[in-house]
Parts: C-alpha cells; sequence; structure tokens
C-alpha cells in the first residue's frame, strides 16, 4: 500500500528515436537523473540502500518505440501539476519527453501490474505479404495456444491464451502491412510484438511471408478491470 503521507505524481512520457534503442535499465537511470534535474521533492525508501520511490509502467523490447510509457514518482510535497510538468519537460531529453501528468489517489498495485493491456502498432516492410495471410497465421497459433522462443541461450515459452487479444492488419503505403496487436500482461509475463510475428514467420511462412523488416510502437496502456473494462493510466 503506497504511504498516504506521499503525493503519487504520474506522468506519460514518450520513447522515440536513438532512446529507442536504450535497455530497460538504462531508460529507468536516465528517467530518475531527469527527476533529480527537475529539483522535484521525491521520497526516498527506508532501510540502508535508500533510493527513489519512482514506479514504471512495464519494460518495452529494446529498439520499440512508444506514444504512452508511465511512470509514478511520490513526493514528499504537494507540487502544483503545471509547474512539476514544466519542470521535468526542461529536464528531459525531446526523446524522452512528458506528455501529461497528473495526481493520482492511493493504490495498492505497483504500476507495472495494474498496467495490464497495451496495444502496439508494428509495421511490416516487404513484398508479398497480405492481410490475410498475416490473420490467418496468427488465428492458427493462437489456435494452439502456446509457442516457444529462444531468448539469449534459454528456451521460454509464450502463453497465448493469457497474453494474446486480437491482431488487425492493414495495407501499407508502398509495400509492406501495418498490424494492430492487442496484448494483456499476466503473471507468466507478456507477450513481446517481435517475437510474436517471428513465431508466425517460422511456423507459418506461407502464410505470414518473409518480412524484411520489423518496426515495433507501444501506442497504449490500460488498466483492464474484471468485466473487461479497459480504465486509462491517466
Amino acid at each position: 500500500m503506497s504511504d498516504p503521507s506521499l503525493h503519487r505524481l504520474r506522468v506519460e512520457h514518450i520513447k522515440q528515436d536513438r532512446i529507442a534503442y536504450l535497455g530497460h535499465l538504462e531508460m529507468l537511470a536516465t528517467l530518475e537523473r531527469c527527476i533529480r534535474r527537475a529539483g522535484l521533492p521525491f521520497a526516498v525508501s527506508n532501510g540502508f540502500a535508500k533510493h527513489m520511490k519512482v514506479q514504471f509502467s512495464q519494460a518495452i523490447p529494446v529498439g520499440a518505440s512508444s506514444t504512452c510509457e508511465y511512470f509514478d514518482v511520490f513526493l514528499t510535497e504537494h507540487v502544483p501539476v503545471e509547474e512539476a510538468f514544466a519542470a521535468l519537460e526542461n529536464s528531459t531529453p525531446r526523446a524522452l519527453a512528458p506528455q501529461r501528468a497528473g495526481y493520482i489517489g492511493p493504490r495498492p498495485d505497483a504500476l507495472e501490474k495494474w498496467l495490464s493491456r497495451a496495444r502496439w502498432t508494428v509495421s511490416l516492410r516487404g513484398s508479398g505479404l497480405s492481410c490475410e495471410g498475416i490473420e490467418e497465421a496468427a488465428r492458427l497459433l493462437v489456435e494452439r495456444g502456446s509457442f516457444t522462443f529462444m531468448r539469449g541461450d534459454k528456451q521460454k515459452t509464450a502463453d497465448l491464451a493469457a497474453t494474446f487479444v486480437s491482431l488487425k492488419a492493414a495495407p501499407a503505403e508502398g509495400e509492406g502491412l501495418e498490424l494492430v496487436l492487442e496484448t494483456r500482461s499476466s503473471p507468466e509475463g507478456a507477450l513481446r510484438p517481435a517475437v510474436f510475428i517471428d513465431a508466425l514467420v517460422r511456423e507459418y511462412p506461407e502464410l505470414a511471408g518473409a518480412p524484411t523488416s520489423v518496426l515495433v510502437a507501444r501506442v497504449g496502456q490500460w488498466h483492464e478491470n474484471e468485466d473487461g473494462s479497459l480504465e486509462p493510466a491517466l
């Protein structure tokens, strides 16, 4: 449970350009430095190894861009939202620029766990790709329920029953497709779009084709309630 004496400021920011290739821990360290430079009265943890009290949304894959990343910073004093936003805007690189901010009430779940639904756009480039083919490949893979993939030297299993929501395809300008992929996070993890596309190409090459490039962007994050409705982060 959050400390009721602290003020929980939620900030929405982007991740674009070369910063999209920062690893998750590098991005978190960069954002913490931005918060310090902004001069906000952030709270620190108790104990021997003190650290800033801040929570971040789920890790985004290296190379993926985003228009909707979030962090919650806990403040010891109430700072007007406009003032806090301006301070963060002046202390943050453009490719991580804040877009909105607002105070939220106490919630028991950490931000990473609370944001359980995501929307991604996936740009596929290459000849011979079709909307019907990629959607059919996705349907067949989802019917199987899971697939295995390698992360480093370890074999992992993606549970599609828990993490896949939907996929829609549309023709792109020129050669290629634009996909909209909806995913859900679970205790077993989250579905990485590029890993999912790799599985489609590997398992159903005659349907999915062979894209020459895959560009991923996260464009929405929400909390999914038990009735299936989506609650915005801000």
